[in-house]
């Protein structure tokens, strides 16, 4: 049976303060996830900062067209940002003709960012290729960037500042790349291998 007059009007309120305290936890969870603050939310979004602040404080109730601007910063859909919960789980499907690929100079290595977008800054990771003879070279990084190429099949070579290091098939090496580095595949079959690179913003020191 469903209420009308007052009890409606009540139950209209109290549904849409639900939906408001739902929106601002999950703006709030999602920010922090990120690792932005307000001013870095507000700038990406367009949303003035003491907006956002209202609404993870659930003082205000939002218009469509905010919402719209924050769930595009944090790159979800609307519906999750209404619907999401802290144990919600995250599922995100890449194909392969969605990612992206880098080829060395000589056209024998392939790098397949399979990184997410959202670290770039401080986290990249790679599927690394390389032909036999193949060589990519590579200038230097940010200061205090480190490289890990943990090789999967085949043979590779690192050379960094004059040290050269090899590492076969379950074997990983860690690098600085804050200068120039060389990755070559000496042998005469195929190599593979996964390769991340930590930035400065998250090498402890």
């Amino acid at each position: 049976m469903g209420v009308e007059g007052k009890d409606k009007q009540k139950a209209l309120e109290a549904g849409a303060t639900a939906v408001s305290g739902q929106l601002g936890r999950t703006v709030q969870r999602l920010r922090k996830a990120y690792n932005l603050s307000l001013s870095d939310l507000s700038e990406q979004s367009g949303v003035a900062k003491s907006i956002i602040s209202q609404i993870e404080r659930n003082e205000t109730n939002p218009t469509l067209s905010t919402i719209w601007r924050l769930a595009q910063a944090l790159d979800v859909s609307i519906e999750r940002v209404l619907q999401g919960t802290e144990d919600e789980p995250f599922v995100e499907k890449s194909s392969r003709g969605d990612t992206p690929i880098l080829v060395s100079e000589d056209g024998k290595c392939k790098l397949a960012i399979t990184g997410w977008i959202k670290t770039v800054e401080w986290l990249q990771w790679y599927d690394f290729t390389a032909a036999p003879g193949g060589v990519l070279a590579s200038d230097p990084h940010q200061r205090g960037s480190i490289e890990c190429l943990s090789v999967i099949a085949g043979e590779l070579e690192v050379e960094v500042a004059g040290v050269i290091e090899t590492a076969a098939a379950g074997e990983t090496l860690r690098y600085r790349c804050d200068r120039p580095h060389v990755i070559r595949n000496r042998s005469a079959r195929p190599a593979h291998a996964t390769m991340v690179c930590i930035l400065k913003a998250a090498v402890m020191e």
